[in-house]
């Protein structure tokens, strides 16, 4: 293969059979059971990297469903979403995510930064419940049940919700294991059709594991719980801040520490 022809196919490992076909990606009838919890402040703050700023001892544990996305297949994923401030922009920063397919888990860690594991969760509808779990190998890890379709929500809030940016750390180390790259990410959900939103009681439980530490954001008061089901388009990326860029390893609120546009 011809240098020429390396640097035109090459969107995605392994070169010759990427993992994932370049987007957009579209989802369809994506199905998000989403509790909010408070947790401990030290917690938070020790885990959600500056410049970001935590406000309020917040954490919204998500089980998310997917059974119909253009290019990453069918899936389900789970993780813990914090909400933040970022140059005084409200959004989310996206703690952890653990899914059971491949392709999205590279494609999300290697465009987006997606901080993705394979595990094993899951959305199970029993009854008058919606049970949401969470399983890294054979251990459980959280376990999530919400009251079925109790009150209809109204649509514009779940809407303003899914426009508010998201924020990722994409870290990718060198060759020889030093950080190669190390980004602040912005993206935004897009085009979103919602197609049904819920509220209902909800109970959490997490448990300590080694490999998803989903336990570091302890329970401390669950607030409430949504369910909704969606079609939306995940967004391409921005880098709005470069921790190995000189110009911004000064002290947060120093001047000339403000992030890239």
């Amino acid at each position: 293969m011809k240098i020429e022809d390396v640097i035109k196919t090459a969107t995605a490992m392994p070169l010759t059979n990427p993992s994932f076909p370049p987007g957009p990606y579209r989802f369809y009838n994506r199905e998000y059971v989403i509790i909010t919890y408070r947790t401990d402040m030290d917690a938070l703050r020790a885990v959600v990297p500056e410049p970001l700023e935590v406000t309020d001892a917040i954490v919204k544990y998500e089980f998310i469903r997917m059974p119909d996305s253009t290019g990453f297949g069918d899936y389900t994923e789970s993780g813990q979403v914090i909400p933040v401030t970022f140059d005084g922009e409200k959004g989310s920063y996206v703690h952890s995510m653990y899914l059971d397919d491949e392709a999205p888990i590279a494609g999300g860690r290697e465009i987006w930064g997606f901080p993705k594991k394979y595990a094993n969760p899951k959305i199970v509808h029993e009854n008058e419940v919606l049970v949401g779990t969470l399983h890294y190998g054979s251990v459980t890890c959280v376990v999530g049940s919400m009251g079925y379709k109790h009150k209809i929500l109204p649509p514009d809030p779940i809407l303003h919700a899914l426009g508010e940016p998201n924020f990722l750390l994409k870290i990718i180390p060198h060759v020889d294991g030093t950080t190669r790259i190390c980004e602040l990410v912005r993206y935004h959900m897009q085009d979103a059709v919602l197609k049904g939103a819920w509220s209902g009681p909800a109970a959490l439980e997490l448990f300590h594991h080694v490999m998803a530490d989903v336990a570091r954001l302890p329970v401390l008061e669950v607030i409430g719980a949504t369910h909704f089901i969606a079609d939306i388009t995940l967004g391409m990326g921005e880098v709005v801040y470069d921790y190995l860029d000189p110009k911004h390893n000064v002290a947060p609120g120093a001047s000339g520490s403000g992030a890239k546009a």
